[in-house]
């Protein structure tokens, strides 16, 4: 993943999280795999925000192939934090989204995660063609911050 701290205006999706103290570890910063929990929730929502319709998430049209997430400056407890999500490739088979989590009074960037989500088939257990509401959906929020 590249180092380079991204523009966070390139970024169509925003979602304010609330961190728990249990999310908290011994050394008074959030755990690092709750940040994985934040990017999940906010991939959700980013998805079903795009596709602006009900997701029937029991019919499992992409997985996770590969996250990579770069821990820039730690949480704390109390902090206002937010999870910022946008698209930036989009493949036949796959795409791959951006997230950063960001500290809302300051738009200080936290983390960068890279997740590259391939389309299923469960039915065959391997991947499928992008399904075109789901491209039409990725290709219009990609478009949205040029």
């Amino acid at each position: 993943m590249d180092q380079t701290l991204p523009n966070l205006a390139d970024f169509p999706h925003s979602m304010p999280v609330q961190l728990r103290f249990n999310d908290i570890d011994i050394l008074g910063h959030l755990n690092n795999i709750v940040y994985f929990s934040l990017y999940d929730l906010a991939k959700a929502r980013f998805l079903q925000s795009i596709r602006k319709e009900k997701i029937d998430w029991r019919r499992v049209e992409c997985v996770i192939a590969n996250v990579n997430c770069s821990y820039i400056r730690q949480i704390r407890f109390g902090e206002e934090i937010e999870v910022k999500t946008r698209c930036l490739h989009i493949g036949e088979r796959s795409f791959t989204l951006q997230q950063c989590l960001v500290e809302i009074p300051t738009q200080d960037i936290r983390s960068v995660c890279e997740t590259i989500m391939v389309c299923f088939d469960p039915a065959t257990g391997k991947s499928a063609p992008m399904s075109p509401a789901l491209r039409a959906a990725l290709e219009q929020a990609s478009q949205s911050v040029r």
